[in-house]
């Protein structure tokens, strides 16, 4: 079958595509015609060799997809051959085939095309279990969203907006904070023109922000720490800003806060099924009153991968950049 093979470790030239071997579904998992695949920052750090995949995942890039059931297992329920679906993986998603275990596997929500379907499952469930299942997000409280534009980003504000929440956002461009009011951010804050720290605490009369999803890390911890409310949670869930840095523990004390690190990709298929059942019961349904969409950037051919990857490393997009098979 064709997928993206990556020679070596390194920049966008290592991609190209060629032929590897078909899968074949163990007896808990599907294999799916892929139609789309959802391309993450994660997969530039696969590339670049920095984020191998877990133990027994495919090893071609690529963490979530859209499709066909084309097989299935012998002790999977709830499918057949033919079914349109999307689903998380640990990898394989550039390719168009892929071996999935079934609880990863969810129906495309009614009103999604099937290749919008595959911007959904990595920024839902990762927005899921950070900003509701692990902080607990709650009618009234305050979400400030780092990277409001990203397709984590997008996703965040809306869910956090549809649970009726208030948003605050950074994002890097007056393009951004456009759009991202529009998709109903209180305030989006320019952090390339102002100090955002300071104005989350004049947003919030400096109250500061319930919960703070972050994608930046260390160069973000501090202030991130001061911008906590009483009884906060800072969930970390990328480190584009580097890995190690100080934090203020009597600061986290005075404010009853906590700070959680999370990731999603190495979970067993135990802890994702949770999650993935968790947004087909929670998340599908704002899906389809058009109160949640998933946001394309663009959607471009498997053989335009380094195209898709300079994209997301150039931070260009508004959402989700997809790969069609």
């Amino acid at each position: 079958m064709r997928a993206v093979i990556c020679e070596g470790a390194g920049g966008i030239d290592v991609l190209t595509v060629g032929e590897i071997p078909d899968p074949e579904p163990a007896v808990d998992e599907v294999v799916i015609d892929v139609v789309a695949a959802g391309v993450n920052r994660a997969d530039l750090l696969q590339r670049q060799g920095f984020y191998p995949p877990p133990p027994g995942a495919p090893g071609t890039i690529g963490l979530e997809v859209s499709g066909r059931i084309a097989a299935v297992g012998a002790e999977v329920k709830g499918w057949a051959v033919g079914d349109e679906c999307c689903a998380l993986l640990a990898g394989g998603g550039y390719a168009a085939k892929v071996v999935v275990p079934a609880p990863q596997v969810m129906p495309v929500p009614a009103g999604v095309d099937l290749v919008s379907a595959a911007a959904l499952p990595e920024v839902v469930a990762t927005v899921w279990s950070n900003v509701f299942m692990g902080a607990h997000l709650k009618h009234g409280e305050t979400l400030l969203v780092h990277g409001g534009a990203s397709g984590i980003g997008t996703m965040a504000i809306q869910l956090a907006v549809a649970h009726g929440a208030r948003v605050l956002t950074t994002v890097g461009s007056k393009d951004k904070m456009e759009f991202c009011s529009r998709l109903g951010a209180d305030v989006a804050i320019n952090y390339k023109d102002a100090d955002w720290a300071s104005v989350v605490q004049e947003a919030t009369h400096n109250a500061g922000a319930d919960v703070i999803l972050d994608i930046i890390g260390a160069k973000y911890l501090s202030d991130n720490v001061k911008s906590l409310a009483y009884d906060g949670r800072l969930v970390v869930i990328g480190m584009q800003g580097g890995a190690k840095g100080e934090l203020d523990l009597g600061r986290l004390l005075s404010r009853r806060a906590s700070v959680t690190a999370t990731g999603l990709r190495a979970r067993s298929v135990a802890d994702k099924g949770r999650i993935i059942a968790e947004v087909v019961g929670h998340v599908w349904p704002l899906v389809e009153a058009k109160k949640v969409r998933p946001i394309v950037h663009a959607t471009l051919p498997l053989e335009a991968v380094a195209e898709a990857h300079r994209a997301l490393e150039e931070s260009t997009q508004i959402g989700k950049i997809l790969l069609t098979v």
